[in-house]
This record gives C-alpha cells, sequence and structure tokens, in this order.
C-alpha cells in the first residue's frame, strides 16, 4: 500500500516538474501559414512586375532613332514560346490531379514534362535575347530596349528559378513520397507556375501584339 502511495506521489511531482504535461503540446506550424505567406510573397512580386509594365508604358515608344517592335519582333516565335508556358501550366494541372490521388510516379511524369516545357519556353526566350543583340538591338539601344529587355528577362529569371523548384521538389517527393510537407509545397509552386502564365498573357499582348503596331 506504501508502495503504491509512493509511486503516486513521484508520479505527480514528475508531472509538475514537466512543463509539457500540463499543456497540450503541438506542432508550431499553423495550419495554412505557408499558404498565407506565399501569397503575400505573390502580392510582392506583383507590384515588382506592376512597375516594370509601368516603365514599360512610359518609355516603350521611345526607340531613340532605331528599330521598334514591328522591325524586331517575331510573332509566330513567340507565339510558340507561349504555347509553350501555356502547356506546361495544363501539365501542373494533372501533376495535381495526381498528387491529390496518391500517384507517385504520375506525379513525377507530369512534374517532368512540366519542366521540359518550362526549359523549352527559356531555350526559345535566351535565343530571341542573343538574335537581338546579334542585331544591334541590345538593352543599351534604346529606353524601349531597356524596357523590353528588363520586364521579359525578370519574368525569364522566375521561369528558372520555378524550373530549378520544380526540379528540387521532384527529388524531395521521390526520396519521400507525397506526405503533407510536399504536397504544400506542391501547392506553393503550383501557384507561383500559373502566377508566372498570368503574367507572360501580359507581356504577349501588352508588349508583343501592341508592339507590333505602327
Amino acid at each position: 500500500m506504501s508502495d503504491i502511495h509512493v509511486n503516486t506521489v513521484t508520479s505527480a511531482g514528475a508531472a509538475s516538474a514537466d512543463p509539457s504535461a500540463r499543456y497540450l503540446v503541438r506542432e508550431h506550424h499553423p495550419e495554412q501559414g505557408t499558404l498565407l505567406g506565399f501569397w503575400i510573397y505573390l502580392m510582392s512580386d506583383c507590384l515588382i512586375f506592376a512597375s516594370l509594365f509601368a516603365v514599360y508604358a512610359v518609355i516603350g515608344r521611345n526607340y531613340a532613332g532605331g528599330p521598334g517592335g514591328a522591325e524586331l519582333f517575331d510573332l509566330p516565335l513567340v507565339a510558340l514560346n507561349t504555347a509553350f508556358l501555356l502547356l506546361s501550366s495544363i501539365t501542373y494541372g494533372f501533376a495535381m490531379l495526381s498528387a491529390h490521388a496518391k500517384k507517385k510516379s504520375a506525379v513525377l511524369g507530369w512534374l517532368a514534362i512540366t519542366g521540359l516545357f518550362g526549359l523549352a519556353f527559356l531555350s526559345l526566350e535566351i535565343y530571341e535575347f542573343l538574335h537581338l543583340i546579334h542585331e544591334g538591338a541590345g538593352p543599351q539601344r534604346s529606353g524601349f530596349l531597356t524596357a523590353f529587355f528588363a520586364l521579359v528577362g525578370t519574368h525569364g529569371l522566375h521561369v528558372t528559378f520555378g524550373v530549378i523548384w520544380l526540379v528540387t521538389l521532384m527529388v524531395q517527393i521521390n526520396k519521400y513520397g507525397l506526405h503533407a510537407a510536399n504536397m504544400r509545397r506542391l501547392n506553393c509552386l503550383s501557384l507561383f507556375w500559373h502566377f508566372l502564365d498570368v503574367i507572360w498573357i501580359g507581356v504577349f499582348t501588352f508588349v508583343y501584339l501592341m508592339g507590333v503596331l505602327p
């Protein structure tokens, strides 16, 4: 009887000595906190692109006696590049559907196709930049070309980071599977990738299509 009393007192003392025994201990990660933070990041990115669009609107017709968009832009090539990026958005959507169905192999396959479309987009954009520079239409030639290279180049850098993020996430999924953290990362990358599509539609319309008008 005394042994039982001693054990009870000892257990009570241990509980009072351990603060965690008196509180409900949870993982310190608020639900949906990552997505909220990522939405805030995307809003800050919107401000960056809004500034670049504003600069292009102000000096986009400042040719300084040099060529304008009608002489420089190859619309069929840009349309093909646009198709690559839009198709990558569709394939990423299929990756998300497969992720919710817990089909790991399908997720990796669709992400790989998305990455290939992203690389194709970047390849054509680099080709366009090199061609313009070779023709003497580099960013230092006029205010129009400075604004053009700044806006389109910033978008291209975002796509580059997106592809690197995508490859890193593929490695994580292949190694650890579709657990909660990787699903959260997939959702964040999905927001980022579709955001870049929306920005590119604005670039294609505002810079290229309107740029070929007299």
